[in-house]
């Protein structure tokens, strides 16, 4: 929990889908609205020309090119260079990409990871633009910028020096999708210049709104190839870079590596060799071309001495780029490797049992001599800093299972010279000083004698990320700068690792009934907020209301005694606990809601078959102002949905509702009176001597909602 004050700025929905800066409602950079510029281009016969990223020169920068390389350049649209331009030819793939004379290395690499991983590309590359149908020379790319999805439009005219491509060179002449991608990130970081060096790390968090975690190469951990090959199955980013630093330049060494050079690494896996087994990577480098000469490269005798199949699925001879070598190899010639994802879930590796990583994320300042107060806690203005306070349990838990990223907010796209050294210091909080969780003292800091976490404020990057292992107890994170009074906003994001296996779902599911004893819907209210209202899922949205509880207990409810069996009781636990985990599937952001947008996905895995007009009724009816679903509402909608779709019934309501109530007819069976109000359906039980039957109209059976 935040400290609290009118200088701090918590945004509980943060992260949730369907907000301003979702990936469902992006913000828009520079306030253009894509579809709407298109429109106006396209009614008045125009291509787009965008003012605010104009072919000028202030968009390549000032020091990038010499004034005589600036007067020689030209700007020229994708239809002036090639008859038939596609923005996307047969996919994308990393090899549609070779570096141009920019030194974006970082850039490209990262983005040569992304084609790798479609659930990643997608949100960047919007479908909805090409140079067929309504082409107007206007195009837009989204990228995760200071915790906010954004929306960035640019037109598709093109940087040229002596006839060739300033920046990267699509290997298909007719292929744009590269060229006009680096264009808009060009534009989000203020201008070409600024992909001239950079951090691969950056465009990893840019291009997925993920965490990234650095691995040094020079001392590796002991398991890292096991992270390595546990990041490859679980669809995460990568990538790696060679020693040297941005003053090399293109130095491409005799074992075909380039000093100071970004790489995307491909693959990991383990192969049989000689006797045993060899652990071998996959990298490759975005110029398009030059290879590792050593052990595992292309046509190396290595390759001559495993199974024919493994040589066959994974060695290509081509000059492309790519290439294998071993890991021991990999770590003595590459100084770092970088993984991003969702979550840092390549940090489970070896750990065969379920685990879950919850995310909390505040957006703060430090405001000189109110917040900013330095790095030396042993000063009394140490503890005027920002506080935030985590609880570590699962002590069975022996790998990883803490996640700090700190981020301090980019202004006016400022150099690495221009920006603070910034870090995060984190305490643990003994028993005496729990019960200050608002703020802890001047005293707790000044004479604090435990062991303390540090991690920056000795490096003038953009974010400073760490992992660790905590032994279980109450901790509190420092976010700092190196110096007292020095001013930024910053984004924290602490992630949380914890047990979350089946049978540990179960037990903690399965509040105990005394046998024999059935349960009213005021007990089942109170049974299941004492379970989920202690879990994240839960507290954004509020608990189970004594209405939903009765509409749940309603549809369990099998005898209509008002009651729930404990054979009924067991049947809602096991749904809840399916649902508790397409919940956490399908919402992914740790945010404690779920956009209605992604409720068709929900269904589909519950096995649920809905049609359209159903699903968009019930959305409506269980999501909150925002258009989103708590996960208490998401249990009661797929209750009923499950309901609806499998319950039999033996009349339909006309779509149009053109009456409000019927009469069972069946004989066989009780006399009920069914009343639909917002697809709430109730049953009254009518007494023998009050049944009037009236003629029902039956409509088609696709335009029908079942009773329930």
């Amino acid at each position: 929990m935040p400290a609290p004050g009118p200088y701090q700025k918590l945004e509980r929905g943060w992260q949730t889908k369907g907000r301003t800066g979702s990936l469902q409602s992006p913000q828009k950079f520079n306030n253009q609205d894509f579809t709407h510029l298109r429109d106006y281009c396209l009614s008045r016969g125009l291509l787009f020309e965008d003012d605010t990223f104009p072919a000028h020169v202030s968009s390549i920068g000032p020091n990038l090119l010499s004034e005589d390389k600036l007067s020689r350049l030209q700007w020229k649209r994708p239809m002036m260079i090639e008859r038939n331009p596609h923005l996307i030819m047969d996919g994308v793939s990393r090899f549609d990409i070779i570096q141009g004379e920019i030194g974006d290395c970082w850039v490209l690499a990262a983005l040569g990871s992304l084609t790798l991983q479609r659930q990643f590309l997608e949100n960047v590359l919007p479908k909805d633009q090409g140079f067929k149908e309504n082409y107007a020379g206007i195009f837009h790319f989204r990228f995760w910028h200071f915790g906010d999805w954004v929306d960035v439009v640019i037109d598709d005219r093109l940087p040229f020096l002596n006839g060739r491509y300033l920046s990267v060179q699509p290997r298909s002449r007719n292929e744009f999708w590269p060229s006009l991608l680096e264009k808009a990130y060009a534009k989000l970081r203020g201008s070409y210049q600024n992909l001239h060096w950079g951090y691969i790390s950056d465009v990893l968090v840019d291009l997925t709104g993920g965490v990234q975690v650095q691995f040094p190469l020079q001392k590796p951990l002991s398991d890292l190839q096991e992270i390595i090959k546990a990041a490859a199955k679980s669809q995460c980013l990568m990538g790696c870079t060679t020693p040297g630093g941005q003053s090399i330049g293109n130095v491409e060494l005799k074992n075909g590596l380039v000093k100071g050079h970004a790489y995307t690494v491909t693959g990991a896996t383990e192969i049989p060799y000689k006797n045993g087994w060899e652990d071998i990577i996959r990298v490759w480098n975005p110029w398009g071309h030059g290879e590792w000469r050593g052990p595992w490269s292309d046509g190396s005798p290595q390759w001559d001495r495993v199974p024919v199949e493994y040589k066959r699925d994974l060695c290509e001879d081509k000059d492309d780029g790519e290439f294998w070598m071993s890991y021991q190899a990999f770590a003595e010639q590459f100084s770092s490797l970088f993984i991003c994802n969702n979550t840092p879930s390549f940090l489970d590796f070896g750990d065969q049992r379920g685990t879950k990583w919850s995310l909390a994320m505040y957006v703060n300042q430090w405001a000189r001599g109110l917040t900013a107060g330095g790095s030396n806690y042993h000063n009394g203005a140490f503890s005027r800093n920002p506080q935030y306070f985590i609880q570590v349990e699962e002590p069975d838990l022996k790998n990883y299972n803490v996640v700090v990223s700190l981020m301090q907010k980019p202004v006016n796209n400022m150099t690495d010279a221009q920006k603070l050294f910034t870090g995060f210091l984190i305490f643990r909080v003994e028993p005496e000083f729990q019960g200050l969780r608002d703020r802890l003292p001047v005293a707790f800091f000044s004479q604090y004698k435990s062991k303390v976490l540090k991690c920056g404020l000795n490096v003038s990057a953009r974010d400073v990320t760490n992992y660790f292992y905590l032994s279980p107890g109450t901790y509190v994170v420092v976010p700092a700068t190196s110096e007292e009074g020095q001013e930024a906003e910053f984004l924290l994001r602490i992630f949380l690792r914890c047990q979350d296996s089946n049978e540990d779902l179960k037990s903690r599911l399965s509040p105990v009934m005394p046998k024999g004893s059935d349960i009213n819907a005021s007990q089942l209210q109170r049974l299941l907020n004492e379970v989920f209202l202690k879990d994240r899922l839960a507290s954004p949205g509020g608990g189970f209301c004594f209405e939903s509880c009765r509409g749940i207990l309603a549809l369990m409810d099998l005898k209509s005694n008002g009651r729930l069996s404990l054979q009924e009781f067991k049947h809602l636990w096991k749904l809840l606990a399916q649902y508790k985990d397409i919940f956490r599937r399908v919402e992914g952001t740790g945010s404690g809601f779920l956009d209605v947008s992604d409720l068709r996905n929900a269904v589909q895995r519950a096995g649920l078959a809905v049609d359209d007009q159903l699903l968009h009724v019930t959305a409506l009816r269980y999501s909150d102002s925002f258009m989103r679903i708590c996960f208490p509402d998401f249990v009661c909608c797929m209750i009923r949905l499950k309901t609806m779709a499998t319950k039999p019934f033996v009349g339909k309501f006309l779509t149009t509702f053109s009456f409000d109530n019927y009469m069972n007819r069946d004989s066989t069976c009780s006399y009920y009176l069914i009343s639909v109000q917002d697809l709430m359906i109730t049953c009254y039980f009518v007494p023998p001597h009050q049944r009037k039957v009236p003629e029902i109209q039956h409509s088609q059976p696709n335009e029908a909602l079942p009773i329930v």
